[in-house]
Order: structure tokens, then sequence, then C-alpha cells
């Protein structure tokens, strides 16, 4: 990528794609390309078109995506099956037909099967069943992955994938029925310390163990992709490094600094009994995180803070 190429980043607003707009900004990449979903609806075929003839981007970022947590993507199936499927599709098509010089596509660590050995490795794609809950999410992500290697293996596409692992940070979902895990926490604990409540609920029982890497280090990471990396085989991003939530929510429960008692709800599912990548390939092409998670939780509790109208 030239400092003056022009770089769409689909899904802008969202938390990966407006930490990968301001990763841009601050590497003195000036024309990068935006629309919100009232200007452009990416799961309009021919708007999508539209778009891409009228902009001719050199670069994609393909950010943009339905997601939410356990409970949002085990009760909206359809709607994030659907409205994934026809985003990616609609873009990487496009990105194709305006001869787009390089596309990245963002997936995410649940197109693993749910019992895959552990760390998560790229070749474990399609070896198992996945997890019930996201079942839906994790096919259309696959779906993305395979159209990519697809265009590059028909028509020669420099298309490439990265699988990111849980995330977080500025411009997270922290709506408690849609949110990921460390989003709902934070506002669980920050809410119950301002109301003085006895307790916080917490789903499952706290034994899974999860991955979390911070947006701006995504965003870093696929920046350095994007400017380095051009084979077929998707890359996971990741720290390498994982909790569980139950040390989490105590994480979590020390930064807001809520003084009462954790209740775990082991009637609510736990999901996967653990996610961590192995981001060898990753750290053999040069690339290792930054930001560590006591402190990356203190800036997004601090991020919450003020922005808290926005958010909830």
């Amino acid at each position: 990528m030239h400092k003056n190429s022009r770089i769409y980043v689909a899904g802008h607003r969202g938390m990966v794609g407006s930490a990968i707009t301001r990763c841009l900004h601050n590497k003195g990449y000036h024309n990068v390309i935006t629309r919100t979903s009232s200007e452009l609806d990416l799961r309009n075929q021919a708007a999508v078109a539209d778009f891409f003839a009228e902009e001719k981007p050199d670069y994609v970022f393909l950010a943009a995506a339905k997601v939410g947590g356990i409970w949002a993507n085990n009760i909206y199936r359809a709607d994030f099956l659907y409205d994934n499927l026809l985003i990616e599709a609609n873009i990487i098509h496009s990105a194709y037909r305006h001869q787009v010089d390089k596309l990245l596509f963002l997936g995410s660590s649940c197109i693993y099967p749910k019992l895959a050995p552990q760390p998560l490795k790229e070749e474990y794609l399609l070896s198992g069943y996945l997890e019930p809950t996201n079942e839906p999410y994790a096919i259309a992500k696959i779906a993305g992955i395979k159209l990519c290697e697809a265009y590059r293996s028909q028509y020669g596409c420099n298309f490439i994938s990265a699988m990111p692992t849980n995330l977080y940070g500025p411009n997270d979902n922290y709506d408690l029925q849609g949110s990921h895990v460390l989003p709902a926490l934070i506002r669980k604990f920050h809410e119950a310390k301002i109301e003085n409540q006895p307790f916080v609920e917490v789903w499952g029982t706290g034994s899974p163990r999860r991955e979390f890497l911070h947006a701006d280090d995504l965003a870093d990471a696929c920046v350095f992709l994007m400017e380095t990396y051009n084979d077929e085989a998707f890359v996971n991003i990741g720290t390498g490094e994982d909790v569980t939530i139950r040390a989490l929510a105590e994480l979590v429960k020390e930064t807001v600094g809520y003084e009462g008692e954790l209740r775990w709800n082991t009637d609510k599912p736990d999901g996967t009994p653990r996610k961590l990548m192995d981001v060898s390939r990753l750290h053999q092409l040069g690339w290792q995180h930054r930001i560590e998670l006591t402190e990356g939780i203190a800036a997004t509790y601090q991020d919450f803070l003020r922005n808290q109208e926005a958010y909830v």
C-alpha cells in the first residue's frame, strides 16, 4: 500500500473497523474511504457494486459484520448467517469485478471446531463439529475464507484472510443482550458499583478459558498483513495467552473498583471450553501484540466512562 492508495474500510464505525481506520491515519494513510450503514447497505448487491464502481478502492479491509455474544448468536441464528453471507459475498465479488489490488477478510476464532486441540492451529479448520450456539456466524465466516481462496484460485485475486481471537476496546458493544463477555462484565460491574448492588451475576461456571486481544493491536496486525502478506493460507491473530472467565471477571471487578460479590449462574451456557489461538505463523512473519490485558482493560474502562451515553 502507498500512502495515497484508496483504502476502503468496511465497517468503520464498529470496534474493529474504527481501530483499523485510526491505525491507517496514524501510519500516514490519508485516503481512507468509509460509508455508514445508512449510506450503504452492504447486504444490497447492486448498491455495493455501484459504490465500488464510483469509488474504485485499491485496497479493502472487510471488517463489516453482524456480531454478538452467545445469547445473540443463539437467538438470531438466521440473521447472523444471512446478513454476514450477504455482506462478505457482495464486497468480495465487487472487489474482484473492480480489480481491487488486495483485500483482507476478517473472520473469527469461532470458525474452529468446538473440541479442536489447543492451541488452535490454522490447519484445524473444518476438522470437527462447531460450537452449536454460534454455528451460523461461524459458517458465514468460514464461507468468507473459502470465497477469498476461491477468487484467488479461479481469478488470481490477492485476497487474504485473518482470524482474530476475542477482541475488546473502544467502540465495543455494551448492550447486555448482545455483547461479548468482556464489555458485558465492564458494564455490569460499573452499574453495580454506581447502584451499590450487593452482587453481580455472571453467566456459566467461570471455567472456560479465553484469549483477549485489544482492538488497536488487531488493527496494527491487519495493516501489517496488508503491507507484507500475500499468501493463500489465512493467519490467526491473537496474543497466544488465555485466562479463565473467572480470572477475567475478577480483573474487571478490580479495575472498576466494585467491592460486592460475584455469583455464577451455572444454568447459563459456558460455550466452548477453551479457545486459544496458535499465533506462531504470525510471530514468524514478524508481528506480536503489545497491549497486555491488565493495561488494555484499564484503558477500555476509561473509554467506557468517557462515552457512556453513546455506549449504553
